[in-house]
């Protein structure tokens, strides 16, 4: 296995981690809703799925719905 043959500076560490950091994500308002939201993403507002400005599906409820409030997930009775 290669080994470094110096060991290498704070100085030389830090200017080349000067570019690892992290950007902030696009958000966009909506003309039509107001609403905050990702680019190029889907959202929900009031219970309606909005893509690209427009309703996509009317009443929309999520495929990953929680768990029933009376079921806690144990099998002791």
């Amino acid at each position: 296995m290669a080994h470094p043959k110096r060991r290498t500076s704070s100085a030389t560490r830090d200017k080349r981690r000067s570019h690892h950091k992290l950007t902030p994500k696009a958000v966009t308002i909506c003309p039509n809703t107001g609403e905050l939201h990702l680019r190029h993403k889907a959202y929900v507002v009031d219970g309606n799925l909005y893509h690209n400005g427009q309703l996509a599906i009317k009443n929309y409820t999520s495929v990953a719905a929680p768990a029933a409030a009376g079921d806690t997930g144990s099998d002791e009775e």
